[in-house]
């Protein structure tokens, strides 16, 4: 054996140790984080599988399911009013295909009577509420209840409206900074600090890197939610490649990276919370809660709580 080995193997097997120690027992290097609020039942776009997308109406129905957190997509009008939708041009919701910032509120088109739900393909929604919703109205309706807010471009005056709505309405601790592009995000956090944030695409990718290389107990962690694609959707529900056989793969690959209790485990105990989206079948939702998952993202707020109720105390303590 050379001497460099001589050295290398015991530093590396050291190394390894103490990173499956503190894997298990991150307390031990940090300080553990209480959260505000735990989500169990995340509603994806108001629960757009039971009533038209972002409409009140949804909103309504998830809250009457007890849902823990509202997720939603923000655009921002040409007379400057936050709205809730999903998509920046309106054709796919309205038929109108003109884009939110170029029309003022009052002039905004009602949703069509009927809506495909995106990770339930053909599956449709109706509802009697076509009307698009402005953030403040939720804020108002729902003042305590815990909402996600996803930010899809890169839009500082649309970010600095959603901070100054969170503020007056007292809301930062509740209110989730989500997007998946890192830039929006670190804009996000400059214009409002004090909402937790989530993690961007970038920096998932860095948190499942430094599990496999070990380095994960011994970084900080300032995200407080993991919002991840279950990979069993994946070539199911969730067509992320065009092509079925990247699909496939992608879906093999990502079920092996990161289906993994010891890294869910470990985020949960730094006070990172892991809500596996979007899921709308029950199998769906024993495979998230089997590996540790904090809660689940689903487009049927009713068909989960059903499935929480009856799973009963584990699925409170799972």
């Amino acid at each position: 054996m050379s001497l460099s080995l001589y050295y290398a193997l015991p530093a590396l097997g050291s190394y390894a140790m103490l990173s499956i120690f503190f894997l298990r027992w991150p307390h031990l290097l940090h300080t553990p984080r209480a959260p505000t609020f735990r989500v169990r039942l995340a509603a994806h776009r108001g629960g757009s599988g039971e009533l038209l997308e972002s409409t009140m109406e949804a909103m309504e129905n998830s809250m009457a399911q007890r849902s823990d957190l509202l997720e939603l997509d923000c655009q921002l009008t040409r007379d400057k009013v936050v709205v809730v939708s999903h998509d920046e041009n309106l054709y796919r919701q309205s038929g109108l295909n003109r884009d939110v910032g170029s029309l003022d509120f009052e002039d905004l088109p009602l949703y069509k009577e009927e809506l495909e739900v995106y990770f339930s393909p053909g599956h449709f929604a109706h509802g009697s509420d076509r009307r698009m919703v402005r953030l403040e109205d939720l804020f108002q309706r729902f003042p305590r209840t815990p909402m996600s807010v996803e930010i899809k471009g890169n839009n500082e005056e649309l970010i600095c409206e959603i901070a100054d709505l969170v503020r007056r309405y007292d809301r930062n601790e509740i209110t989730i900074w989500a997007s998946e592009n890192r830039s929006v995000m670190k804009k996000c956090k400059a214009a409002n600090p004090e909402m937790p944030l989530s993690f961007t695409i970038s920096r998932g990718f860095w948190v499942l890197l430094s599990y496999y290389l070990g380095l994960l107990p011994f970084i900080p962690i300032p995200e407080k939610f993991f919002f991840c694609f279950l990979p069993n959707i994946i070539n199911r529900t969730y067509f992320p490649f065009s092509c079925s056989c990247l699909n496939q793969l992608s879906a093999v690959v990502s079920k092996w990276l990161i289906m993994r209790k010891s890294l869910i485990r470990h985020l949960e105990e730094r006070g990172v919370q892991v809500v596996f989206w979007c899921l709308n079948e029950e199998s769906d939702f024993d495979a998230a809660f089997s590996v540790g998952a904090t809660g689940v993202m689903t487009d049927y707020p009713t068909a989960l709580r059903h499935y929480l109720d009856n799973r009963g105390p584990a699925a409170q303590t799972s």
